[in-house]
């Protein structure tokens, strides 16, 4: 798939360690799996200790007014942790898993695969996000969902807006090309990586895309720009910044890394 034409200038992404990102589209300003809290070690109720190794580069009194955050799920600290689960109620809506909105309920909304809300943008018009298929962990997702739970990615389009895909917490490229085939290509991807890993689990399988895939995942996308997140900032993540350059190096993909601006 040939990367997409969109000639229009791109939008800046403010990054805070791990999974969490700020950037403006469509006059609408949207947050990725808010993780704020202080280093340290987060056990899980019913799995491994997560420990947090770098404070956030950012705090939520500086973020200033958001829109919409994207919550690929609810379930895992490292990706809504207390400070993020105490934002959401300061925020108009939070877009995640069918269970995820359920858990949170309030102001949190359920997003089934291929589900799309129509957000209306300030200047008029409006910003469709699409709810795309995520699998949080090696093999089908049926088996996967029982371990590690629901994940929701998404693709958010509008008149005049290139089109976006942020990932959330998905390790199959089976579920990239479904979303490429159906709302593809995309001009800017968030893609989270970090092949996070435990040795008990999946056999060490990686939870999320490793270097390489991160980079083939870009290829089928056909995106113009990747921002690259969850890859730094907890010990479970087994590749960071230096392991995606040489990969998306080797791919001949390097040109499209954007490392985003710290928070």
């Amino acid at each position: 798939m040939a990367p997409s034409t969109t000639t229009r200038e791109q939008f800046p992404v403010r990054v805070f360690g791990g999974p969490t990102a700020l950037f403006e589209y469509g006059g609408l300003r949207f947050l990725t799996d808010p993780t704020f809290d202080a280093p340290g070690d987060y056990p899980e109720s019913d799995g491994p200790v997560l420990t947090k190794t770098a404070p956030a580069s950012g705090s939520p009194a500086g973020l200033g007014p958001v829109d919409v955050v994207l919550l690929s799920h609810d379930e895992h600290a490292d990706n809504l942790d207390r400070a993020g689960r105490a934002l959401l109620a300061d925020i108009p809506l939070t877009l995640t898993t069918p269970g995820g909105g359920t858990r949170l309920g309030g102001k949190a909304r359920g997003l089934a695969d291929w589900e799309s809300v129509e957000l209306d943008r300030p200047g008029g018009g409006t910003v469709t996000v699409t709810g795309v298929p995520a699998i949080h962990g090696p093999g089908p997702r049926q088996e996967t969902e029982a371990i590690t739970g629901q994940v929701v990615g998404f693709v958010l389009a509008g008149d005049g807006l290139p089109t976006v895909y942020v990932s959330g917490d998905n390790a199959s490229l089976d579920a990239v090309r479904e979303t490429a085939e159906r709302l593809g290509p995309v001009d800017t991807a968030v893609l989270f990586a970090g092949a996070p890993r435990f040795a008990g689990l999946f056999d060490g399988g990686t939870l999320v895309l490793d270097s390489a895939q991160a980079a083939e995942a870009t290829r089928i996308l056909g995106a113009r720009r990747v921002v690259p997140v969850h890859y730094d900032s907890w010990t479970h993540f087994t590749e960071g910044r230096e392991e995606l350059q040489a990969a998306f190096l080797a791919a001949g993909l390097a040109d499209r890394l954007d490392w985003g601006h710290p928070g």
